[in-house]
């Protein structure tokens, strides 16, 4: 990935009026941590970014590990546990491997125990990490609703659960309407690919032997197929080989969505969304206008983040265990 750029840093702050969204049962708030917890919020700003500035690949990592404790159970930091004799954790599920970067979240949750001991969740503390890597990454910046609580259940088995590369149009939505989001969102969040990177073990299947009447999937561009090949031979005996999600990979813009015109998308599930009349008019519409995108990606967010938030959970002391 190409190295962290200080024009990144200055946050090109869009505020987008996100206050107001709708609110779950825990009615988080804009506000949560102003008396308790002031500085909370420029604790991990400052964390997040110290950590990119030395790994450029800490901003797609903590995206996807947002998307990823959401999706399951909702935004309760249950992604963070770690495994015990006694239970495997979301964290060791096979879609959950690859995940990294957890000691940015160790990081940032040492420095506010210190600041303010027993008052930001680790939940948050990753909602609003996930904030900080899109804008110093050029994208948009948006007010993070707060005050969820930290679940103490976290079982590998439900990351099955997880969306997968592999799914068509019709499944994606099934899957993102059961936590209470749109088409739109599907298509805006799906644009959190534009930071990223992918193994071939996650799209090798559309280069080779794809179906009795094509080798190559067919939705895919022949010449970025072929590139695709050289790099994910089979048999593949680089576990590390694989593919940027976008040729942008360390800024966040609406490339991606270009790409899905140009039938470059990687995943299957995101070429799809291009082949869809559902989507298609969505996708169109993002890789035309970057302030569009960005304006629903923000909302969208905010959505994701009011997923299955808990209302009687607890304030972990160690985001890896449960207190």
């Amino acid at each position: 990935m190409a190295g962290f750029s200080p024009r990144k840093l200055s946050f090109s702050i869009i505020f987008l009026g996100l206050m107001t969204v709708l609110r779950s049962q825990a009615a988080l708030d804009v506000h949560y941590y102003d008396r308790t917890c002031p500085e909370a919020e420029k604790i991990i700003r400052y964390t997040v970014l110290n950590a990119s500035m030395h790994d450029a690949k800490v901003p797609a990592r903590i995206l996807r590990m947002f998307f990823h404790d959401c999706f399951i159970r909702g935004c309760d930091a249950s992604v963070l546990l770690d495994s015990t004799p006694q239970n495997q954790a979301e964290k060791d599920g096979p879609p959950n491997i690859s995940l990294r970067a957890f000691y940015v979240i160790d990081d940032a949750k040492t420095k506010l125990e210190s600041a303010c001991p027993k008052t930001v969740s680790c939940a948050d503390i990753v909602a609003i990490a996930a904030r900080d890597v899109v804008a110093m990454s050029g994208g948009p910046f948006w007010n993070v609703l707060k005050g969820r609580k930290d679940g103490r259940i976290s079982k590998a088995s439900e990351t099955i659960n997880l969306p997968a590369p592999t799914f068509n149009v019709s499944t994606l939505i099934q899957s993102f309407t059961k936590r209470g989001l749109g088409v739109k969102d599907l298509v805006a969040l799906s644009g959190g690919h534009t930071l990223g990177f992918s193994h071939c073990s996650s799209f090798q299947a559309r280069l080779h032997n794809f179906s009795s009447v094509h080798d190559i999937d067919p939705t895919m561009n022949p010449e970025f197929a072929e590139t695709l090949k050289k790099k994910c031979p089979k048999p593949n005996k680089n576990g590390n080989a694989g593919q940027f999600l976008d040729s942008t990979a360390s800024t966040f813009d609406n490339n991606y969505y270009k790409q899905l015109l140009a039938g470059k998308g990687v995943f299957g599930s995101d070429q799809a969304l291009y082949g869809d009349y559902r989507t298609k008019w969505i996708v169109e519409s993002f890789a035309n206008d970057q302030s569009l995108f960005f304006k629903e990606f923000a909302t969208s967010m905010v959505k994701l983040g009011n997923v299955g938030v808990m209302e009687n959970g607890e304030v972990r002391l160690n985001c890896r265990v449960v207190n």
